[in-house]
């Protein structure tokens, strides 16, 4: 069991790019910090990591292990544990880990990312990462120029969003509605300028490489894009009854913060990373570091206003 016998100036909830990047600078910003490793990051079943300075093509898991290692020089400690149940008081929080062990920490920032909530469609779980993708600035230039299908159930001003976007990668694109498409007339007709085709029919499976339909003939494609409902990987962000941003049914939910330094509605409370909308490695970690200084900076300040008054 984890136990500790003082307490941390703060405890990072989340060891993916935002939580390692805070950890980093609250590290060299001279605070004891307790960085909690609760599981390998949302990206992991990607084979790279894109559109970083210095690191464009490094697989996930290695951008994990390189943060936790340059940590190493730095107070910071790094523990695989969860986060239970935490507890507000005046002067910070208490923090139950789901080994048993508790933890004391003056401020709490809250890492722990979303879950990609897949379509019940077969196959899409397993291509997750290698055949099935997201986001086209992580992986479009990688199946450039290739015959792809983009998967948004519903259609809508998603899907003419995702439509317009794609196309820039390929001009061999088909959108895939699972219904009707429910597009304006002005959307179909630049689609179809565009030369995206817009396919309506209820999708029943993916393989790998053919999108097989509850009629008709299957459709062969290099890829498969999708946009993932999303939920929140925690349930700390609830029980503190942090203020939060409903997207509606199938986007989900977001914490609601302070742009400028990721402070949620609760005090001491800040946040990071895909949680707060922040869905890419390089703009994960960049929140994580502005809110590892707003976190500096608000307990420097705090300190100084606790100066001792004489009479």
């Amino acid at each position: 069991m984890f136990s500790i016998d003082d307490s941390f100036e703060v405890l990072i909830i989340g060891a993916g790019s935002a939580g390692l990047n805070a950890a980093l600078v609250l590290g060299r910003a001279r605070r004891r910090t307790l960085l909690l490793d609760h599981g390998p990051p949302r990206n992991a079943p990607a084979h790279a990591s894109h559109g970083l300075l210095t690191r464009d093509g490094t697989p996930p898991l290695e951008l994990t292990r390189l943060g936790r290692q340059q940590l190493a020089p730095y107070p910071v400690t790094l523990h695989p544990d969860h986060a239970d149940t935490v507890t507000a008081h005046p002067d910070g929080f208490t923090v139950t880990l789901a080994s048993g062990g508790t933890v004391h920490a003056r401020r709490l920032l809250l890492a722990t990312g979303v879950t990609d909530l897949l379509p019940d469609i077969p196959g899409l779980r397993e291509g997750w990462g290698t055949t099935v993708h997201h986001c086209p600035y992580c992986h479009g230039w990688e199946v450039r120029d290739q015959h792809l299908a983009d998967l948004i159930p519903g259609g809508g001003d998603m899907a003419y969003h995702r439509g317009v976007l794609l196309r820039q990668w390929t001009p061999h694109l088909t959108l895939l509605t699972h219904g009707p498409d429910h597009l304006s007339a002005d959307q179909r007709a630049n689609l179809a300028h565009l030369g995206v085709r817009i396919d309506e029919r209820p999708v029943t499976s993916w393989d790998g490489r053919h999108v097989t339909f509850q009629d008709g003939p299957s459709m062969e494609r290099d890829a498969l894009f999708v946009t993932p409902g999303q939920a929140q990987r925690s349930t700390i962000p609830e029980q503190l009854d942090c203020a939060r941003i409903e997207r509606g049914p199938l986007a989900g939910v977001l914490l609601k913060v302070t742009p400028e330094s990721g402070l949620t509605s609760v005090p001491g409370v800040y946040a990071a990373g895909d949680m707060i909308g922040e869905q890419q490695v390089v703009l994960a970690a960049a929140s994580g570091a502005r809110a590892a200084a707003a976190i500096n900076a608000d307990l420097a300040f705090g300190d100084a206003a606790r100066r001792p008054t004489h009479a």
